[in-house]
């Protein structure tokens, strides 16, 4: 796959629950290259270049899975901003938790067709971190609401 492809699978199956960058992909697929991991293909149409993973990469992968996860890092714009609150005016407020909720709502909306998707799949795994992301916006909707009486 392109890096184009990549990320749009990605993005298509983890962006729920995990962020990334198009510039992040495009500047770890030479690296991954530079180290074995994944091998260059012909270059297709416009001068796309596709990548293919190799054995060691699927190794080092496989090693990758087995390793710690570490601990989560938060990094919620929303709450940042609302910490700074005595700071905004009301109409700033009431516009940050307008646009925060309806991103949520719709987000919301969103991964449980995915969850729905992945059961009827079968694929119970990709389900249940899914489930993670429907938790994750049912618990922001609802911080939300209580986030405006400060």
């Amino acid at each position: 796959m392109t890096g184009g492809q990549l990320m749009a699978a990605a993005e298509r199956r983890l962006a729920p629950y995990w962020s990334m960058t198009r510039s992040q992909v495009y500047r770890e697929l030479p690296v991954l290259a530079e180290r074995g991991f994944v091998r260059l293909g012909k270059p297709g149409p416009r001068m796309s270049q596709p990548y293919a993973i190799t054995a060691a990469g699927k190794r080092t992968f496989s090693r990758w899975l087995a390793e710690d996860p570490g601990r989560d890092t938060i990094r919620n714009p929303i709450a940042l901003r609302i910490a700074f609150g005595n700071l905004h005016s009301p109409s700033q407020l009431k516009n940050l938790q307008a646009a925060a909720n309806e991103y949520h709502t719709d987000a919301l909306a969103r991964v449980r067709e995915q969850v729905k998707n992945a059961k009827k799949d079968g694929d119970t795994y990709d389900a249940s971190a899914l489930e993670f992301a429907v938790a994750y916006h049912r618990a922001a909707l609802s911080w939300l609401k209580s986030a405006a009486a400060g």
